[in-house]
């Protein structure tokens, strides 16, 4: 079995594994979601509560925009993981491309609507580390001195990218180019600009926002920004 056939089967295997899981997260379950206008994809407003739709693309950050050229960017997979490692942009570029149109929610009240990104689908890159079977949660760090957590019942879901451009552009410096993660079906705090690492758990840990009170879920349709 090649390299590809291996990521597609440890793919269907955990899809298996947190399928319940995933269609129990509250973008895809919550039978009274908060917010205004026509359903997305997944059955939700599209527009959560709280919201205001921007056409613009603030730029929000820590202060620190590290300056990471392709070459140099690397991902590292540690943790509870039997193929713990570090991806290059050549290893990057290896996994299946894919290009998917999102919405993007922040947490300080603005959403963007409808930007097309381009890159890989975090799930791809979590069945290439064949994760240990009490992996529940992921800690993600950025080149910045960021982290977040996130369950893998959210990560896992096929719209969450790493992400390397946005509507047929390289990402920039300031969102967090050469690479960043996104999480359309959460506030976008979850997901790490300048993405350096991603660290498998067998428990829920608070990252950087999480242990100034922000939530640990951050489920936009509930307006779930602070603990």
């Amino acid at each position: 079995m090649n390299k590809r056939d291996k990521i597609v089967a440890a793919r269907a295997r955990l899809r298996e594994r947190f399928e319940e899981r995933m269609r129990a997260t509250p973008s895809l379950s919550d039978s009274q979601p908060l917010g205004s206008g026509p359903a997305n994809r997944h059955g939700m407003p599209r527009l959560p509560a709280g919201q205001s739709e921007t056409r613009k693309w603030p730029v929000l950050d820590l202060g620190v925009q590290p300056t990471i050229s392709q070459e140099e960017w690397r991902l590292e997979l540690k943790g509870l993981c039997h193929n713990p490692g570090v991806l290059d942009w050549q290893a990057l570029m290896a996994f299946d491309q894919v290009e998917e149109a999102s919405d993007f929610h922040c947490v300080t009240t603005w959403s963007q609507m409808d930007l097309l990104f381009r890159g890989v689908r975090l799930l791809d890159v979590i069945a290439s580390a064949d994760i240990h079977q009490e992996a529940t949660h992921i800690m993600c760090y950025g080149y910045d001195g960021y982290c977040t957590n996130l369950s893998l019942a959210e990560a896992l879901k096929p719209d969450v990218l790493l992400t390397y451009q946005v509507n047929g552009e390289a990402l920039s410096l300031e969102h967090g180019g050469p690479v960043r993660m996104i999480t359309p079906q959460l506030y976008a705090w979850k997901g790490s600009k300048w993405i350096a690492a991603i660290e498998f758990l067998d428990e829920d840990q608070p990252g950087f926002w999480e242990k100034n009170g922000y939530s640990m879920t951050a489920n936009p349709w509930r307006e779930d920004r602070y603990s």
